[in-house]
Protein backbone atom coordinates (compact mmCIF):
# COMPACT_ATOMS: atom_id res chain seq x y z
CA UNK A 1 0.00 0.00 0.00
CA UNK A 2 2.90 2.26 1.12
CA UNK A 3 4.70 1.38 -2.37
CA UNK A 4 1.70 3.04 -4.56
CA UNK A 5 1.36 5.87 -1.88
CA UNK A 6 4.87 6.80 -2.78
CA UNK A 7 3.90 6.23 -6.77
CA UNK A 8 0.99 8.35 -6.34
CA UNK A 9 3.01 11.04 -4.25
CA UNK A 10 5.70 11.18 -6.89
CA UNK A 11 2.90 11.56 -10.15
CA UNK A 12 1.63 14.39 -8.66
CA UNK A 13 4.95 16.01 -7.53
CA UNK A 14 6.72 15.35 -11.33
CA UNK A 15 3.29 16.57 -12.69
CA UNK A 16 3.66 19.95 -10.23
CA UNK A 17 7.14 19.97 -11.81
CA UNK A 18 6.17 19.66 -15.26
CA UNK A 19 3.69 21.88 -15.12
CA UNK A 20 6.04 24.72 -13.46
CA UNK A 21 8.86 23.82 -16.27
CA UNK A 22 6.11 24.35 -19.14
CA UNK A 23 5.11 27.47 -17.53
CA UNK A 24 8.26 29.01 -17.77
CA UNK A 25 8.97 27.71 -21.11
CA UNK A 26 11.98 25.50 -19.66
CA UNK A 27 10.48 22.70 -21.91
CA UNK A 28 9.34 22.51 -25.38
CA UNK A 29 5.64 22.35 -26.02
CA UNK A 30 6.45 18.71 -27.49
CA UNK A 31 8.04 17.01 -24.76
CA UNK A 32 5.60 18.59 -22.36
CA UNK A 33 2.46 17.11 -24.12
CA UNK A 34 4.06 13.85 -24.56
CA UNK A 35 5.35 13.54 -20.95
CA UNK A 36 2.22 14.83 -19.48
CA UNK A 37 0.54 12.56 -21.09
CA UNK A 38 2.30 9.57 -19.93
CA UNK A 39 1.94 11.04 -16.43
CA UNK A 40 -1.80 11.69 -16.61
CA UNK A 41 -2.06 7.78 -18.01
CA UNK A 42 -0.03 6.42 -14.63
CA UNK A 43 -2.03 8.76 -12.43
CA UNK A 44 -5.15 7.23 -14.11
CA UNK A 45 -4.43 3.85 -13.87
CA UNK A 46 -3.15 4.02 -10.55
CA UNK A 47 -5.69 6.20 -8.84
CA UNK A 48 -8.04 3.04 -9.91
CA UNK A 49 -6.45 0.58 -8.66
CA UNK A 50 -6.70 2.77 -5.26
CA UNK A 51 -9.99 3.90 -5.70
CA UNK A 52 -10.69 2.25 -2.50
CA UNK A 53 -7.98 2.97 -0.50
CA UNK A 54 -8.14 6.66 -1.82
CA UNK A 55 -11.29 7.85 -2.70
CA UNK A 56 -10.08 11.15 -3.01
CA UNK A 57 -6.88 12.71 -4.42
CA UNK A 58 -7.67 16.30 -3.24
CA UNK A 59 -8.06 14.82 0.26
CA UNK A 60 -4.78 12.33 -0.35
CA UNK A 61 -3.24 15.86 -1.96
CA UNK A 62 -4.27 17.67 1.52
CA UNK A 63 -3.39 14.97 3.93
CA UNK A 64 -0.01 14.88 2.70
CA UNK A 65 0.59 18.46 2.79
CA UNK A 66 1.30 18.30 -1.36
CA UNK A 67 0.95 22.05 -2.23
CA UNK A 68 0.54 21.25 -5.83
CA UNK A 69 -2.56 23.10 -7.30
CA UNK A 70 -1.23 22.89 -10.67
CA UNK A 71 -0.69 19.19 -10.71
CA UNK A 72 -4.68 18.54 -9.35
CA UNK A 73 -5.21 21.02 -12.10
CA UNK A 74 -3.81 18.74 -14.35
CA UNK A 75 -4.59 14.99 -13.37
CA UNK A 76 -7.78 15.84 -11.54
CA UNK A 77 -9.73 18.66 -13.21
CA UNK A 78 -8.65 19.24 -16.48
CA UNK A 79 -7.21 15.16 -17.56
CA UNK A 80 -5.25 16.61 -20.96
CA UNK A 81 -2.10 19.02 -21.22
CA UNK A 82 -2.25 21.99 -21.50
CA UNK A 83 -1.27 22.45 -24.61
CA UNK A 84 -4.33 20.35 -26.08
CA UNK A 85 -6.42 23.00 -24.02
CA UNK A 86 -5.18 25.58 -25.31
CA UNK A 87 -4.21 24.64 -29.11
CA UNK A 88 -5.65 27.31 -30.35
CA UNK A 89 -3.56 30.17 -29.06
CA UNK A 90 -0.68 27.90 -30.83
CA UNK A 91 -2.33 27.41 -33.65
CA UNK A 92 -0.63 27.56 -37.25
CA UNK A 93 -1.31 29.40 -40.15
CA UNK A 94 -2.71 26.59 -41.79
CA UNK A 95 -4.96 26.09 -39.31
CA UNK A 96 -8.61 26.62 -41.98
CA UNK A 97 -7.05 23.55 -43.71
CA UNK A 98 -9.26 21.14 -45.44
CA UNK A 99 -7.11 18.60 -43.71
CA UNK A 100 -7.83 19.63 -39.88
CA UNK A 101 -11.62 20.19 -40.77
CA UNK A 102 -11.31 16.55 -42.44
CA UNK A 103 -9.78 15.73 -38.69
CA UNK A 104 -11.99 17.07 -36.84
CA UNK A 105 -15.37 15.22 -38.84
CA UNK A 106 -13.43 11.93 -38.31
CA UNK A 107 -13.22 12.46 -34.78
CA UNK A 108 -16.63 13.33 -34.19
CA UNK A 109 -17.72 10.56 -36.19
CA UNK A 110 -15.11 8.14 -34.68
CA UNK A 111 -16.53 9.10 -31.29
CA UNK A 112 -20.43 8.72 -32.25
CA UNK A 113 -19.95 5.38 -33.87
CA UNK A 114 -18.11 4.00 -30.50
CA UNK A 115 -21.39 4.60 -28.30
CA UNK A 116 -22.94 3.43 -30.62
CA UNK A 117 -20.93 -0.30 -30.51
CA UNK A 118 -21.48 0.15 -26.62
CA UNK A 119 -17.90 1.17 -26.02
CA UNK A 120 -18.62 2.66 -23.04
CA UNK A 121 -15.93 2.42 -20.84
CA UNK A 122 -13.70 5.53 -19.78
CA UNK A 123 -10.83 4.16 -21.15
CA UNK A 124 -12.22 4.06 -24.37
CA UNK A 125 -13.98 7.22 -24.40
CA UNK A 126 -11.40 9.46 -23.02
CA UNK A 127 -8.71 9.35 -25.60
CA UNK A 128 -11.64 9.61 -28.32
CA UNK A 129 -13.00 12.61 -26.43
CA UNK A 130 -9.23 14.02 -26.18
CA UNK A 131 -8.61 13.79 -29.91
CA UNK A 132 -11.50 15.26 -30.69
CA UNK A 133 -10.99 18.30 -28.64
CA UNK A 134 -7.71 19.00 -30.24
CA UNK A 135 -8.46 18.80 -33.56
CA UNK A 136 -11.13 21.47 -32.33
CA UNK A 137 -8.53 23.52 -30.85
CA UNK A 138 -6.76 23.42 -33.78
CA UNK A 139 -9.00 25.62 -35.73
CA UNK A 140 -8.91 29.01 -35.45
CA UNK A 141 -11.85 29.60 -37.52
CA UNK A 142 -13.59 28.60 -34.15
CA UNK A 143 -14.66 30.65 -31.17
CA UNK A 144 -13.10 29.54 -28.29
CA UNK A 145 -16.39 29.16 -26.43
CA UNK A 146 -17.75 27.63 -29.18
CA UNK A 147 -20.37 24.54 -27.86
CA UNK A 148 -18.30 21.51 -29.09
CA UNK A 149 -15.00 22.93 -27.27
CA UNK A 150 -16.78 23.68 -24.39
CA UNK A 151 -18.71 20.25 -23.83
CA UNK A 152 -15.78 17.90 -24.90
CA UNK A 153 -13.71 20.27 -22.11
CA UNK A 154 -16.77 19.12 -19.62
CA UNK A 155 -16.91 15.81 -20.61
CA UNK A 156 -13.28 15.42 -20.68
CA UNK A 157 -13.61 16.65 -17.28
CA UNK A 158 -15.91 14.79 -15.77
CA UNK A 159 -14.02 11.39 -16.85
CA UNK A 160 -10.83 12.44 -15.66
CA UNK A 161 -12.55 11.84 -12.35
CA UNK A 162 -13.57 8.29 -13.09
CA UNK A 163 -11.74 5.46 -13.39
CA UNK A 164 -10.22 4.49 -15.87
CA UNK A 165 -12.20 0.77 -15.76
CA UNK A 166 -15.66 2.44 -15.01
CA UNK A 167 -18.21 2.86 -17.98
CA UNK A 168 -20.59 5.46 -18.43
CA UNK A 169 -24.36 4.32 -17.69
CA UNK A 170 -26.78 3.82 -20.46
CA UNK A 171 -28.07 7.76 -19.51
CA UNK A 172 -24.67 8.81 -19.94
CA UNK A 173 -23.74 7.57 -22.79
CA UNK A 174 -26.88 8.53 -24.65
CA UNK A 175 -26.13 12.39 -23.31
CA UNK A 176 -22.48 12.13 -24.70
CA UNK A 177 -24.36 11.08 -28.19
CA UNK A 178 -26.44 13.72 -28.20
CA UNK A 179 -23.88 16.01 -27.40
CA UNK A 180 -21.70 15.13 -29.97
CA UNK A 181 -24.23 14.70 -32.42
CA UNK A 182 -25.03 18.56 -30.78
CA UNK A 183 -21.73 19.81 -31.58
CA UNK A 184 -21.37 17.92 -34.69
CA UNK A 185 -24.03 19.95 -36.28
CA UNK A 186 -22.96 23.31 -34.35
CA UNK A 187 -19.51 22.98 -36.28
CA UNK A 188 -20.76 22.35 -39.52
CA UNK A 189 -22.24 25.43 -39.33
CA UNK A 190 -20.22 27.44 -38.21
CA UNK A 191 -18.07 26.23 -41.37
CA UNK A 192 -17.08 29.20 -44.00
CA UNK A 193 -19.45 28.18 -47.26
CA UNK A 194 -17.68 28.44 -50.42
CA UNK A 195 -18.63 31.31 -51.23
CA UNK A 196 -16.95 32.69 -48.53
Amino acid sequence: MYDNFAELFAIIKATEKLEKAYVRDVISPAEYEVECQKLIAHFKTLSSTLKDIVPSIERFHDTYKMDCPAAINRLVTSGVPATVEHRAAAATTHSTSAAIVAECVQNFITAMDSLKLNMVAVDQVHPLLSDLSASLNKLSILPHNFEGKTEMRDWIARLSKMGAADELTEQQARQLHFDLESSYNSFMAALPTAGT
